[in-house]
């Protein structure tokens, strides 16, 4: 790449010729404040906080959108630029609902971050506010406008990454505000209620809706029984909470915080992980052996399964009918567990703690339901884990590493843990299926093909015993319809694909703790979460899912055999299409649904 020579803040730096100044700055080791910007996602220079001082130009300049040119000269901290800059964070303020002491992102805001650095004491701008609307109606997603400072991040997050374009900017100037088409809410738009938009929001516009109090009111009741699972990738993130870098395992901490916080039992969700690698697995064999539909796709991610329901209902058969692994986990609890420990199902609890926002939705389906119990109760976010832990005054960083989860429910293999990264379930599945049609205990099990991030979509062909399995890992719903047009159109013929809702897996879910956009410039927080969970794989002295004892011991006492009766009984589901509200063409050059953008012909 060719680069260019430019001086800023009189020094003097080379950069590759694509650079914008912001990028250069970086590179330099001089921050430039940003609100609005999101590497490769939202680099529109919106919010006009990243402007910088440009010789010879007749203006400030945004540097987020500013190319570098060759013997460019840029200042950053000059008065007129802190000035400006103090000036806009303000008139940004001016129109926000600043109770800060009360939001959920106190002291994780980038705005709240922002406004400090700028040394803001007061707003001295004065005038009506923006009426704002709280949109609580979805089981997964919370919208409050009163916060939203209109920097379009979520907007491109869904429209560019998901490619689904659930919001958008609606009306024009000072009723401006970012919602669904139609005035709908999130409980009616066609949304898959992934979060990223809640992870790519730099304020508390868009948050989880809690189930917190819920969790305390079931602990607190001494005739309830509370069990909590967790998901693979909660571990892998859970201690940025709590200051530790980015990707730092910390199961063993997890495991000891959860059972101070009063849960009657701590059980480990990748124990069903391993469970689903069983019925999936052996649903995959029936298929393939039988004639059945294929391609059969992954059904861990209830995000994609939304996605499919909305978007594909064509390749609803394609769907693996087994439940996700902490639905799976639910059942057999409420079943399982209460035979064994002589307990009445309807006190039984069961609280999820997943880094996924859409499992809110997904624990609520009326499928989720056995015998008129609910599989799961409540569904925890990473982060709401997080406030739980800090509101019972634990010391998280000073808990042992070393604590377990409970026996049976807590034993799991390295291939369940590896769940929550891309290609994680279809390594899982493959270590199991080439076992089975071998009959021999493999020791080449790590399939780097279905491996890292770099790529959208990963495909390989496997030969296992004379067996040519044809088989393909998506990541992010963009990459997902991708896929799927392929094998719609007859340009490919696959066996089985693995399809995550959010890009890079479970590792960077909706429900995970938040990042901020300068720490984003530098880490790809897809790579670094996935490698702690790949680092415990490694150490687990079982590697394989039917190499789990206490799955064994779950089909032998219980189950009968993977996919047999009783399994899909309890295990397995099925889904149904969705209507996508009817749209309208767009009435003007604003690129905003008719109903929506309140524009006059």
């Amino acid at each position: 790449m060719e680069k260019v020579t430019l001086t800023i803040n009189g020094m003097q730096i080379q950069v590759p010729s694509n650079y914008t100044v912001l990028e250069a700055a970086k590179e330099a080791g001089i921050d430039i404040p940003t609100l609005c910007y999101l590497k490769d996602i939202n680099e529109v220079g919106a919010c006009r906080v990243c402007l910088v001082e440009v010789e010879g130009a007749r203006s400030l300049q945004a540097s987020c959108v500013l190319p570098v040119r060759e013997g460019m000269v840029v200042k950053t901290n000059t008065k007129q630029v802190r000035d400006t800059v103090k000036t806009t964070v303000e008139l940004i303020l001016a129109n926000h609902n600043r109770e800060c002491l009360t939001c959920s992102r106190n002291r994780n805001c980038e705005l709240q971050t922002l406004s400090e650095e700028l040394g803001i004491e007061e707003v001295s701008f004065k005038g009506e506010k923006r009426v704002g609307t709280v949109d609580d109606m979805s089981h997964s997603i919370v919208r409050d406008a009163s916060k939203c400072i209109l920097c379009g991040r979520c907007v491109n997050v869904c429209k560019k990454v998901q490619e689904i374009g659930i919001l958008d900017f609606t009306n024009r100037g000072f009723k401006t505000e970012v919602a669904p088409a139609f005035d709908k809410s999130m409980a009616e738009a066609p949304c898959i209620y992934c979060g990223q938009c809640i992870v790519a929001c730099p304020v508390a516009a868009l948050r989880e809706k809690s189930d917190i109090e819920r969790v305390w009111d079931a602990i607190e009741d001494p005739n309830t029984h509370v069990l909590v699972q967790t998901a693979p990738a909660v571990r892998a993130a859970l201690g940025e909470e709590f200051g530790l870098p980015i990707g730092t395992r910390v199961t063993g901490k997890m495991a000891a915080a959860l059972r101070r916080l009063g849960f009657d039992k701590v059980f480990d969700t990748n124990f069903a992980a391993d469970l689903t690698i069983l019925e999936e697995g052996h649903e995959l064999l029936d298929r393939i052996q039988n004639g059945g539909k294929l391609p059969m796709i992954t059904s861990c991610s209830p995000g994609w399964i939304r996605y499919c329901e909305f978007y594909y209902p064509e390749f609803l058969e394609n769907l693996s009918s087994c439940k996700s692994p902490h639905q799976m986990m639910g059942a057999v609890l409420k079943t399982y567990y209460a035979e064994m420990n002589n307990l009445d199902p309807k006190k039984i609890f069961v609280v999820s703690v997943m880094p996924c926002t859409s499992k809110k939705t997904e624990s609520a389906r009326e499928e989720m339901e056995v015998e008129g119990l609910r599989d799961v109760d409540a569904v925890l976010t990473t982060r709401e884990l997080g406030k739980m832990i800090k509101q019972a005054r634990i010391k998280f960083l000073e808990l042992s590493d070393d604590e377990r989860f409970d026996e049976i429910f807590g034993e799991y293999t390295g291939a369940g843990v590896i769940f929550g990264a891309t290609g994680g379930v279809m390594e899982a599945a493959l270590r199991t299926v080439a076992d089975v049609l071998t009959g021999e205990d493999l020791e080449d099990i790590e399939y780097d093909a279905v491996r890292g991030v770099e790529e959208g979509v990963k495909e390989a062909e496997l030969e296992i015993a004379g067996n040519k399995i044809r088989i393909a890992v998506a990541h992010g719903t963009a990459n997902a319809a991708k896929v799927l047009e392929m094998v719609k159109a007859g340009e490919k013929d696959y066996h089985f694909i693995e399809i995550m809702g959010c890009s890079g897996g479970c590792v960077t879910g909706g429900g995970q703790p938040h990042v901020d956009a300068k720490t984003l410039m530098d880490v790809d927080v897809r790579v670094e979460r996935a490698k702690a969970l790949y680092e415990e794989d490694v150490i687990m002295e079982e590697r394989k899912s039917h190499k789990n004892p206490m799955i064994t011991k779950l089909y032998e006492e219980f189950l009968g055999k993977p996919n047999g009766h009783k399994s899909h009984e309890l295990l397995h589901t099925h889904y149904h299409q969705r209507e996508i509200y009817e749209t309208k063409e767009s009435c003007c050059d604003c690129s905003v649904e008719e109903a929506a953008c309140g524009c006059q012909e």
